[in-house]
């Protein structure tokens, strides 16, 4: 299953996908004249628009949504294994792709909002609908639903859960069966609330845990302040391959940082815009705004504040393609990925690192596959459109028993075969997304060319 597993995701991963993410966010940031710098105070103010209609969703709860299923596992484990096979460098290139991803978030959040379908629990929508409504290919537009299904009801679910049961088994210890039980419990109770419940309780949780983690973060950095000015130089430096140690992996920093990037930002894959068809505002381009500032918030304050507690500290390995140490700065660490963010804390808070780092990711992870039950649901909703509404209730409820038992899947398998499944649904999510953009992005242009004359 490895073998078969690898495979795949080597095939999906090509370098054509990394190079399409690049360029397209490129594009994106081209045709709207940086509307991710220019329109940035607006897309604050946009977080707290009321609801248009008293239907949905508001932004905030769209946006909140959205950030906790972007701060996840990925924050932590998803940057380490991005600096253990990259090097720093692998760093600069997420920061890349969230400066042009915030403008790939922009233009599918806002033609999800152009395309949304009213349903009896609000508004829903996402690629599958500008696919089969933008595009006219109801069979794309299905492939892709189905997709996302199995790449966030399954998939993406288990490298959550993997996350979570390796660094409390690291903290505390708690048997990996013992933390997905655990988990599966927890969301089960929120997901058969439906849309209102996951939205409440993401406005209240994502907040607090984002500026919790941000601020150890912080107080970590300043005590090993005098370091900074050469990680970020290292930062730089290994980006470009300068670094001779590095400097053979170079292909693996740039794939690391892009591939790390999206997983945790998700900008172009999709899941963004899933979640804004759900909000009510009065103007398509508001909500594309709002998404475009989660990218910023999720990769340039906390994948950053992870990645420099890590390099600061000085707590990492960087390992070659065939599996060679090439850099050894915490042997006893190994391949433990989740221990390089439990040691950075560690080297300030003396056994308090790993217990901390433990109980943020329960949040993180917690927060996260809540989100992935809202945009698998979605998907489901929109298969069923039309249809009988007493075999979508069937089916969306053994959904969830089937989402529940990948929880405690993930929990108890390898780290490296769920983070691989994980990024084969991240890229086939991807390359559906951004092909279909590319081609509807001129209306997305000409929605926000109106916002921005009212």
């Amino acid at each position: 299953m490895d073998k078969w597993v690898s495979t795949i995701n080597d095939i999906v991963w090509n370098p054509g996908l990394v190079v399409l993410l690049l360029l397209a966010g490129l594009y994106f940031s081209v045709r709207t004249r940086l509307v991710q710098v220019r329109r940035l105070g607006l897309m604050v103010r946009s977080l707290f628009g009321k609801r248009e209609k008293g239907q949905g969703i508001s932004s905030f709860e769209a946006f909140c949504i959205a950030l906790s299923g972007r701060v996840g596992t990925g924050n932590i484990v998803g940057v380490a294994t991005a600096i253990a096979f990259g090097g720093p460098g692998a760093v600069f290139w997420m920061w890349v792709v969230a400066f042009f991803g915030a403008s790939t978030a922009f233009v599918e959040s806002t033609l999800a909002q152009m395309y949304k379908f009213k349903h009896a629990s609000g508004y829903r929508g996402g690629p599958f609908s500008f696919i089969e409504e933008g595009l006219g290919k109801r069979a794309l537009g299905v492939a892709f639903a189905v997709i996302t299904v199995l790449s966030c009801g399954v998939f993406l679910t288990t490298v959550q859960a993997n996350g979570v049961s390796m660094a409390m088994q690291n903290a505390f210890p708690v048997p990996p069966l013992a933390t997905g039980i655990a988990l599966a419990v927890l969301l089960g109770i929120v997901v058969m609330g439906g849309v209102q419940r996951i939205a409440k309780v993401a406005s209240i949780v994502t907040p607090f845990m984002a500026f919790g983690y941000i601020l150890l973060s912080l107080v970590v950095v300043a005590f090993h302040i005098q370091d900074v000015p050469g990680v970020l130089a290292a930062i730089v430096k290994n980006a470009f391959g300068i670094n001779p140690v590095c400097g053979g992996i170079l292909g693996s920093t740039i794939a690391m940082g892009v591939k790390r990037g999206i997983f945790s930002n998700e900008a172009g894959q999709g899941t963004g815009a899933i979640v804004s068809a759900a909000a009510d505002v009065p103007h398509p381009a508001q909500q594309g705004l709002a998404q475009a500032f989660s990218v910023y918030v999720d990769t340039l304050l906390v994948c950053t504040a992870t990645a420099l507690m890590i390099l600061t500290s000085g707590t990492y390995n960087i390992i070659g393609a065939s599996g060679e140490m090439l850099v050894v700065n915490a042997p006893e660490l190994g391949n433990n990925y989740a221990g390089f963010t439990q040691s950075a804390v560690d080297s300030v808070f003396a056994g308090f690192g790993s217990q901390f780092v433990s109980i943020a990711m329960v949040f993180f992870a917690f927060s996260t596959i809540m989100a992935y039950y809202f945009y698998a649901e979605t998907s489901l909703l929109y298969l069923f459109r039309g249809r009988s509404s007493r075999a979508e209730l069937w089916t969306v409820r053994v959904f969830q028993l089937v989402m529940l038992a990948a929880v405690v899947f993930g929990a108890v398998r390898e780290a490296d075969l769920v983070w691989q499944l994980g990024d084969i649904g991240v890229g086939l999510m991807a390359w559906g997304t951004v092909l279909a953009i590319l081609i509807l992005c001129p209306k997305a242009i000409k929605a926000l060319k109106e916002f921005e004359g009212r």
